[in-house]
């Protein structure tokens, strides 16, 4: 038997993959029991946020994820299409319909067992004994078990919040102004990129900084009640944020003074620009987000500006005029794990056998990437009902990127991380083309998912049939 807690994206992909493929699954879901600040139904897979999927364009990174997702049987996938709405090209639904259609096909299978309680800590142990447990309890999980996961892997690798700067390709910087240079040049030298500000394009970044637009806080981020008054639930905020991450919006500390971004975040001390031989007024520094030093984080840039606002706001930033986005900066409630440390290959609690983590909790971010890793977990579980080990999909595809992120050991301050361009391996050979050099990461991510197919054929995770 394979336990499953959580009706979200993961859980009700977890145990779709689970029973049917004939396992008897029981799914713990704690509404209308008791409620989360977020949701308003009891509805399996209820979208809480935005009613998009993302691109359904077979040449996009969640395109791809898409692809894999279905051959593999996503149940999402299925009833999203059944009830989609137009939307150009994103997958969007009919959020009241599509989770309706959730709830009633779970419910109706005959291998799944629905319980509507709350799963506590104290079932871990005994859930365990009986197969493998799965905690798919998304970004709200309940202090309870919250309290358990800190147990069990450490509370400094749980974290309760997202304080996260946005992160950019690294191909999309301006290397004839950004350069590379660590501090007084210690470790290689090329640890950092730095972006070198002049006095006047400093201060003309700091004051549409300090005007630009925020993003709204949810009462339920800062543990506040639903009508609750905004600027309260902005400081009760920062509070948390303050004291799980130690981190201040760039916006709050530039509203102290035009200079304390130059004097702090952005001090450029150490640093020499190669153009002028001099050291700059003031300087962004970006470090790599993975090994293959294609995705680079805005050091200290976290941030509460609207998306828009963010893409805006740091373009202005020398060298960065161009900059592709591939996740924007968030402060917000969100729980997860440091899943390098956490987490074993399986994303198995490394410290509770027989636990595995399941969609937002692993440190993927997104419906559709929450939907794939809850694939991913059941079919975990089913192989380790069968005894033996998943085949694990190539490192080219979607699904092999995002487990590069959630596996990745560089030193980094780890946080959840949607499907993009810098999760693909680049090609051998430099390409300067953008168009090519994405056509050649699809065409290797299409050959890897095909070498993957067959490898779970074989193990009999899925038909001969599927494609």
């Amino acid at each position: 038997m394979i336990t499953v807690v959580g009706g979200g994206f993961a859980g009700v992909e977890a145990a779709w993959a689970a029973a049917t493929r004939g396992q008897r699954v029981v799914l713990y879901e704690m509404r209308p029991v008791r409620m989360t600040p977020a949701h308003t139904t009891d509805s399996f897979a209820e979208l809480v946020c935005s009613n998009s999927f993302k691109s359904k364009l077979s040449t996009s990174p969640a395109g791809q994820l898409k692809a894999e997702m279905s051959a593999l049987g996503s149940i999402v996938l299925e009833i999203a299409e059944r009830h989609s709405v137009p939307a150009g090209e994103a997958l969007a639904v009919d959020r009241a319909k599509f989770a309706e259609d959730i709830t009633r096909t779970i419910a109706d299978h005959p291998l799944i067992e629905v319980r509507r309680e709350e799963f506590q800590p104290e079932d871990v142990d005994t859930a365990i004994q009986n197969g493998p447990l799965i905690l798919a309890t998304g970004p709200l999980t309940s202090p309870e078990l919250s309290e358990a996961l800190a147990g069990w892997i450490g509370r400094k690798h749980l974290y309760f919040y997202d304080a996260v700067s946005p992160t950019v390709t690294v191909e999309s910087i301006d290397f004839n102004i950004a350069f590379r240079e660590s501090r007084y040049g210690k470790g290689d030298g090329q640890d950092y990129i730095n972006c070198p500000f002049e006095k006047d394009s400093y201060l003309n970044f700091v004051r549409e900084l300090v005007n630009a637009e925020r993003a709204p806080i949810h009462a339920f981020e800062a543990g506040g009640k639903r009508d609750a008054d905004p600027n309260e639930l902005e400081g009760q905020l920062l509070e948390k944020i303050k004291y799980f991450s130690g981190c201040t919006p760039i916006e709050a500390i530039a509203e102290k003074g035009e200079r304390s971004l130059a004097f702090g975040n952005f001090k450029p001390v150490g640093l020499t620009d190669p153009r002028t031989g001099r050291r700059p007024y003031a300087a962004l520094q970006l470090r790599p987000e993975n090994k293959e030093g294609t995705l680079y984080s805005l050091v200290a840039s976290q941030t509460r500006l609207k998306w828009g606002e963010q893409k805006r706001i740091f373009q202005m930033v020398p060298g960065l005029e161009n900059a592709e986005f591939v996740r924007y900066g968030v402060i917000h409630r969100n729980t997860y794990v440091e899943a390098p440390t956490a987490l074993d290959d399986r994303l198995q609690v490394v410290q509770k056998p027989g636990v595995f983590l399941s969609g937002q909790l692993t440190g993927v971010e997104g419906y559709v990437e929450s939907a794939a890793i809850g694939i991913l977990s059941g079919l975990h579980a089913v192989a380790q009902l069968g005894g033996f080990e998943l085949p694990l999909p190539s490192r080219a595809t979607a699904y092999g990127g995002l487990i590069s992120h959630l596996r990745d050991p560089i030193e980094r301050e780890f946080a959840p991380m949607n499907v993009n361009w810098g999760l693909f391996p680049d090609p051998p050979e430099p390409m300067r083309d953008k168009g090519l050099k994405r056509a050649y990461k699809i065409e290797k991510a299409n050959e890897g998912l095909q070498e993957w197919i067959e490898l779970l054929r074989d193990a009999g995770i899925i038909g001969r049939d599927a494609s």
